[in-house]
């Protein structure tokens, strides 16, 4: 296979984890619109009620949640530092607002409202219905998919900040090791406990509307971003042992099935030690995949997926722009095809097949406008 890439020690296999991680987002919407809202929130559902499809879809979902967004932001810090010391604070703010705050207005006051209004055919004057209705059931930024843009451009204010009381470049510790299991453990107990904690007072599913961020998942965001600034130095991505990530990858087999064995669903504002204890296993158990998974995903991507052809380039160069896209290409497709009735995981699996080559061709056009090449 051909290798291709325009930096000599660029980490191709982060490339390719950024791919596939786009595209598990996509897939994970496209099973929320056919299993319902049981199975996760979501614009738009396509939904027939089947036992097996919501099994599929809960043990699906639960998964992609435990560690995607958290492996996103961990990937996504491992090159701020880097960037920081490059540019400086004000360039570097500068292109955090170009590439991540331009999407983030773009998107909440003119895409996506227009998209929903005119698909949707909603009643009434567009002007009337956008500030009457959608800044107040929508939010006025971070909406649909976004929410991680707006979570990234946050960050990155909050790391230029500190970086004012240590202004010193970010120096290389070559004699740092890859965190042992027993760190790691301890990291996912304390994560565990003080997401339940958290949920407390800010349950799951349940969002500050103006902004769309979920509270309840900010513990894990914080940590794996805090984390990825922190692999920096240590340069984690090559440190990291065979061995450990081989245990980590038994680990995460063995647990990604207990929901489908157990299954632990409580709120913790009802109140009482049971739900708390519940909440809590719960908990533990995403931030043990979250841990292991991200081991797992980054040593078979170190591996297995450590060079690219002209497809997988290509297919890089676009992850970013399909993210920014997805939510109305894939809610378009579904309910353009709502009236065929087919049993919903198979719908499902055949509107994959379809919508995700679809938005990332789709990315490829608009990347060709001029300009957006500086965004995008």
């Amino acid at each position: 296979m051909t290798t291709t890439s325009s930096k000599p020690n660029r980490l191709l296999f982060i490339d390719n984890i950024r791919v596939f991680l786009t595209i598990l987002v996509l897939l994970h919407h496209l099973m929320i619109t056919y299993a319902g809202e049981e199975a996760g929130g979501w614009i738009y559902y396509d939904y027939r009620p089947d036992t097996v499809t919501a099994i599929v879809a809960r043990w699906f979902t639960s998964l992609n949640q435990s560690y995607f967004m958290g492996l996103f932001l961990f990937i996504s810090a491992y090159f701020v530092p880097g960037a920081y010391d490059r540019k400086g604070a004000g360039r570097f703010l500068k292109d955090r607002l170009i590439r991540l705050g331009i999407p983030l207005v773009l998107y909440a006051w003119i895409i996506r409202p227009l998209w929903y209004f005119y698909t949707f055919h909603i009643p009434g004057a567009y002007w009337t219905w956008f500030f009457s209705d959608y800044l107040k059931y929508f939010g006025y930024i971070g909406g649909g998919p976004l929410w991680f843009i707006e979570v990234l451009l946050i960050f990155a204010c909050f790391y230029a900040l500190y970086r004012q009381f240590k202004p010193q470049p970010v120096q290389p510790i070559p004699d740092a090791r890859f965190p042992g299991s027993g760190k790691i453990i301890i990291f996912a107990i304390l994560l565990g406990f003080v997401a339940a904690i958290v949920q407390i007072w800010f349950p799951r599913d349940t969002a500050i509307t103006e902004l769309n961020l979920q509270l309840a998942n900010f513990p894990q965001y914080i940590a794996m971003f805090i984390l990825g600034l922190m692999a920096y130095p240590r340069n984690w991505f090559a440190s990291l042992p065979d061995q450990t990530a081989r245990r980590w990858v038994i680990v995460v087999i063995l647990l990604s099935f207990l929901p489908l064995l157990v299954g632990f669903t409580a709120n913790p504002q009802v109140g009482g030690t049971m739900n708390f204890i519940l909440n809590l296993i719960s908990n533990w158990w995403e931030a043990f995949m979250c841990g292991g998974m991200s081991i797992a995903v980054v040593y078979l991507s170190r591996r297995y997926f450590n060079q690219q052809g002209r497809l997988a380039a290509w297919a890089s160069r676009n992850a970013y722009a399909a993210y920014l896209i997805h939510e109305p290409i894939i809610a378009t497709a579904a309910l353009l095809l709502s009236g065929m009735i087919i049993y919903p995981l198979l719908k499902f699996a055949l509107m994959g097949l379809v919508t995700v080559p679809l938005t990332f061709l789709l990315s490829a056009l608009i990347r060709k406008i001029p300009y957006t090449d500086r965004v995008l």
